[in-house]
């Protein structure tokens, strides 16, 4: 038989078989030995063939096989560093949402996010939520975060989850496809689906006043059929990103405006950063790349963590 995970609970998966009848679904033992590093080697969105047997009154599925993933986000795992953690494949785009206070969503985190879009071809729309309670000094923050990612080349909506201002757009943008909402908790990740689709009626959490953050309201990841065509997969407040199976020097091609000017750069292999003749550090000097973006880039290349607490308006 053949299905979809729409649900992963760790050592269980919920399936949605050809039929659309849900199956509860476990790895055969044998699964687990061939060689798959993640700590989750079946994510929600994995297409697998799986068999049915009855134990007892129980009609129990075994998960033998994942078919070819189209693509997938991945990110080190918190407290396994060396295996990873995969959030979602088959993924058709991904919607990163971001606030700048309550909790800060700082640029470090975008450009990590982006770039993992960026290697595996998934399209990322970013969404500046809570504008309705934003006063003059953070709508111009979000101002200028807004046109920094617009320049690049990204589709950015402001947007505010809880009153459904342009909620709309984001909508019309989810019609037929498959879309992963991402952020940290308290981004209003569950606020934004049930205003999209009342009926799913999440679960949501007030902002954590001791720590101004959010509190996870999401465990694990779950896919959503939705009734315009469409489908969501919502997945927990992810508060670090740590990069995988990324080389120093391919790192530069998932920042976009890099990969349009690196031709310019003297030696074919610059990683820009002490290099002479670098067009790089010659458009970050000018002004043509965010100095931003340019940190960003030399955190993930030297292989630092992503504990970078970096202000958005902070260009020296």
């Amino acid at each position: 038989m053949q299905g979809t995970v729409y649900k992963s609970t760790g050592s269980w998966y919920t399936v949605k078989d050809e039929d659309g009848v849900f199956q509860n679904c476990r790895i055969k033992g044998k699964f687990r030995l061939q060689g798959i590093r993640s700590t989750n080697p079946v994510a929600v969105g994995d297409r697998v063939r799986f068999s049915l047997e009855t134990i007892g009154d129980e009609t129990v599925g075994n998960i033998e096989e994942i078919e070819p993933r189209k693509n997938y986000i991945v990110r080190k795992s918190v407290n396994l560093s060396k295996q990873t953690h995969i959030i979602a494949a088959n993924i058709d785009q991904v919607f990163l949402l971001v606030t700048l206070e309550n909790p800060r969503t700082y640029p470090a985190f975008i450009d990590r996010f982006l770039a993992t879009a960026e290697a595996y071809a998934i399209p990322c729309v970013l969404l500046f939520n809570k504008i309705d309670v934003t006063g003059d000094a953070m709508e111009a923050e979000v101002d200028r975060m807004y046109r920094l990612y617009s320049d690049i080349g990204y589709t950015c909506l402001r947007i505010s989850a809880r009153t459904g201002e342009r909620v709309e757009e984001v909508r019309q943008l989810m019609e037929g496809k498959t879309s992963l909402f991402a952020g940290h908790s308290g981004v209003g990740k569950s606020t934004l689906v049930n205003t999209i689709e009342p009926g799913l009626e999440l679960r949501t959490s007030e902002i954590s006043e001791q720590h101004r953050q959010g509190q996870h309201t999401t465990t694990f990841a779950e896919m959503y059929d939705l009734s315009f065509g469409a489908q969501i997969i919502d997945t927990p407040g992810i508060k670090g990103f740590g990069l995988v199976d990324m080389e120093p020097g391919e790192i530069g091609d998932y920042f976009p405006e890099f990969f349009e000017l690196k031709a310019q750069c003297k030696f074919n292999n610059c990683l820009h950063l002490d290099e002479p003749s670098c067009a790089i550090k010659d458009a970050v000097g000018e002004g043509r790349i965010p100095q931003s973006r340019y940190r960003s880039y030399v955190q993930m290349v030297t292989g630092e963590e992503d504990t970078y607490r970096q202000d958005p308006f902070q260009e020296t």
